[in-house]
């Protein structure tokens, strides 16, 4: 198991400092793991949730609506967009309307890297916890916001 203290070898105030530096820590940590992860599917953890938002939604979506469902509300948002459009992975579809509004599809192409990305993905990273142990860290982690 294992010791915050050790791997960024230092001492802490009281436990509360400790964990939250250990949630910084954590989340640094998983971000590189992520990149890692990703790196060969050709897109970013951002991208892949951009495109997990436009499956999940079953129709396109404003780009605006995509940036409010982040899990990163990064405001580079539309340049991601830009990216996957590139790849051919996405459609913007402009607004009769509005000509200011655009929504965003995904398509065939994006839903078959989800499905390539979901065969190799595993819970690797949370293999040390049982479904009890990640549900309540996932409450502790609520209960903080």
């Amino acid at each position: 198991m294992g010791d915050l203290s050790k791997d960024i070898n230092s001492k802490f105030v009281n436990n509360k400092v400790k964990a939250l530096i250990n949630i910084l820590y954590t989340a640094n940590w998983i971000t590189s793991h992520q990149n890692t992860f990703f790196k060969k599917f050709g897109v970013s953890p951002q991208q892949y949730n951009i495109l997990r938002i436009l499956k999940g939604a079953g129709e396109p979506l404003k780009v605006q609506v995509i940036k409010n469902r982040m899990i990163d509300r990064s405001p580079n948002a539309t340049r991601l967009m830009d990216k996957l459009y590139a790849k051919s992975l996405i459609n913007r579809l402009p607004s009769f309307i509005d000509r200011r509004v655009v929504h965003i599809e995904i398509k065939k192409e994006g839903l078959e890297l989800l499905k390539r990305i979901d065969l190799d993905f595993k819970d690797d990273l949370l293999k040390k916890l049982t479904l009890k142990e990640a549900k309540q860290l996932s409450d502790l982690l609520d209960k903080i916001r």
